[in-house]
């Protein structure tokens, strides 16, 4: 009797230690965070925070208006379930003025989304989050972005701003290449439709694949040596830019696979690298004083 006694309570501290350890694990979703784990959560993310940047759009009509939200927050959580780090909530204040013709666009003012965008960061930081890695899954953003993380040199800040720029080893490039059925694309193509096919299948229509056009109309190949804003309208009034109609979920998994390997790897070395921090608190020393910079 002592002996199952002794094991009965035993069994019981398993079960307690068990639960302890499970209470230990600590969310990466910053909203799902409570406020004294939000604490633990800086400490253990050693202050890196993932910002998963998508748009509201129109692509194509069969893929739904958050696609750009999906892919990214997907690629962020899956990185982050691998080298923790806190995960911000959805964020779709983006540059989207292209799509401004199609429904369910929400396309905010330059102001605005220049102004979210800094205020999100500076709080981020004020709660000690030093070290921000934009994940965008907008190609509209892109320039918007860049511009954004060049322009922080302007004043000193206390916190790192880092763009993710995902590339395709050669390896990678060639399981795609047998993937695909398509050579063309950029906008809820083959590629897209694959992701949306393995993170949120129930949202894809893809019967609806192959009723709009997604060719390039190229209506302004006539005028040649310029930029200008209409372009992608020019080219792309469907707003679909590609042919959905061979998308695979097989495909769709290796891409955010990928992508997701390669944040894992910044995440690593920027947490224990403050190289940028270094190069940047020089440079705004310098820019201070600039007279006194050896030259």
């Amino acid at each position: 009797m002592k002996n199952l006694l002794a094991v009965f309570l035993l069994l019981c501290s398993w079960g307690v230690m068990g639960q302890t350890l499970r209470e230990i694990k600590i969310n990466c979703s910053y909203e799902e965070l409570t406020a004294p784990d939000f604490i633990k959560a800086v400490e253990k993310s050693s202050g890196v925070c993932l910002l998963p940047i998508g748009i509201l759009e129109k692509h194509g009509p069969h893929l739904p208006l958050g696609t750009d939200i999906y892919e990214c927050r997907k690629i962020a959580t899956t990185a982050a379930e691998q080298e923790y780090c806190v995960v911000f909530p959805t964020y779709y204040t983006g540059q989207i003025n292209e799509a401004r013709h199609q429904p369910g666009t929400i396309a905010y003012s330059s102001e605005l989304i220049w102004k979210v965008l800094q205020e999100t960061c500076d709080e981020l930081s004020r709660n000690g989050m030093k070290k921000i890695i934009i994940v965008n899954g907008h190609g509209g953003n892109n320039d918007f972005l860049k511009f954004f993380c060049m322009s922080q040199l302007h004043s000193p800040k206390d916190y790192v701003l880092v763009f993710f720029q995902p590339s395709e080893s050669p390896e990678t490039s060639k399981k795609i290449s047998s993937l695909r059925q398509t050579d063309t694309g950029g906008h809820a193509d083959e590629m897209e439709t694959s992701m949306m096919r393995f993170i949120r299948p129930d949202l894809v229509k893809t019967e609806r694949a192959g009723t709009q056009s997604g060719k390039n109309q190229e209506r302004l190949a006539e005028i040649p040596f310029q930029y200008t804003g209409i372009w992608w309208y020019a080219n792309y009034p469907n707003h679909y830019a590609g042919d959905a109609t061979k998308s695979s979920p097989e495909l769709g998994r290796l891409i955010v696979e990928s992508d997701a390997s390669q944040l894992v790897q910044l995440i690593k070395i920027l947490k224990h690298s403050n190289k940028i921090e270094e190069l940047q608190n020089r440079f705004y020393k310098e820019s201070a004083d600039p007279l006194h910079t050896g030259q």
